[in-house]
């Protein structure tokens, strides 16, 4: 099987029911997610050989985040044990028009302490299609900045593909930290998810003619971060349109050799769980593109994984490959025989 290696932090969910307050709730729902540690779970259910890197602590919690991984087919022989906590968030979920939020306590995690001196480098990468990383993991301390920096060049070095999502967090630092960390990374991304507000606030890029229409817009954008890193081969991103907490419309967009690709709209009327779209569509564009699909078939299954996470609780897809592409294939609703 094709090994892919993600890294980045792993917390415990705690949720809210439909309709309570975190502030007024008596229980809640448990789950284990992250950004990286989501796209791993959802490219081993594709099929690939997926190790997740990071760092928790030596007790029940840190056990539990292991048994998380492996019940999902992902490798934990790079999951380092120690430190004083597992991050954890909070989730009020929304509902209506009444956004869900989010409130983080993962300061002084295990994994915002993990420095470059308990890995191997080389032999966590040697051999890898690619590397996947986020913007979220330089927000969490200057030593995972250091070991990101390095993560990625060391990549390059092996001829690993790498990979790396803005995924900026307002509620983790301001745009001016976030630009100061992401720029000396992605002169070594292969490929970049990445949107309009990136380019604008993240990268310094001048705002796009209002005139043009936002597929215009994005096109725009793209072929401004290419001429700022001309590295970047593939950069993807999606339209959403927020009708309602539970009703969304989703667009893909992915720029391959000049050109923009777009997916159909799907339209999810009945949202279970948002939390972990993104990141479902970011393992979708990384299994096309190391499957070498078209990029109009590239997107099409990024995008129809992402709505298909929108319909299952908690952090990270739980569909194959072959459920995505039948997905894709069909019509909302229609049974499949």
């Amino acid at each position: 099987m094709k090994k892919i290696v993600t890294l980045g932090e792993i917390m415990l969910r705690l949720s809210t029911g439909v309709g309570e307050r975190l502030s007024q709730t008596g229980s809640l729902s448990m789950h284990y997610g992250g950004a990286e540690a989501n796209v791993g779970v959802s490219l081993s259910q594709f099929g690939f050989d997926v190790y997740f890197v990071s760092k928790v602590p030596n007790n029940a919690l840190g056990k539990a985040v292991e048994r998380h991984l492996l019940s999902n087919g992902v490798h934990t022989d790079y999951l380092v044990k120690g430190g004083e906590r597992l991050g954890t968030y909070y989730l009020e979920t929304g509902i209506g028009e009444r956004s869900a939020q989010v409130t983080y306590d993962r300061k002084y995690s295990s994994f915002s302490n993990l420095t470059v001196d308990e890995l191997d480098l080389e032999a966590i990468l040697n051999d890898a299609q690619v590397f996947h990383m986020s913007g979220i993991t330089l927000a969490l301390s200057p030593g995972l900045r250091e070991l990101a920096l390095l993560a990625m060049k060391k990549a390059k070095e092996l001829g690993v593909r790498t990979s790396f999502d803005f995924n900026y967090r307002a509620s983790l630092w301001s745009q001016k930290e976030a630009a100061e960390a992401m720029k000396p990374l992605l002169p070594y991304a292969d490929i970049c998810f990445c949107g309009e507000l990136d380019a604008i606030y993240l990268l310094g890029i001048q705002q796009a003619d209002e005139s043009l229409s936002k597929t215009e817009k994005l096109e725009y954008y793209y072929k401004e971060i290419q001429k700022l890193y001309p590295n970047i081969q593939v950069m993807s991103s999606t339209f959403r349109t927020v009708l309602s907490a539970s009703n969304n419309k989703l667009q893909g967009n992915h720029y391959v050799a000049g050109k923009l690709y777009q997916s159909k709209e799907h339209h999810i009327s009945q949202i279970v769980d948002r939390v972990g779209g993104g990141d479902a569509f970011a393992s979708g564009v990384i299994y096309g593109l190391v499957e070498q699909l078209a990029p109009d078939q590239v997107i099409s299954f990024a995008t129809a994984a992402s709505a298909l996470k929108h319909t299952v609780h908690g952090d990270a897809n739980a569909f194959s490959a072959e459920e995505v592409f039948k997905f894709a294939g069909t019509n909302p609703g229609e049974i499949l025989r």
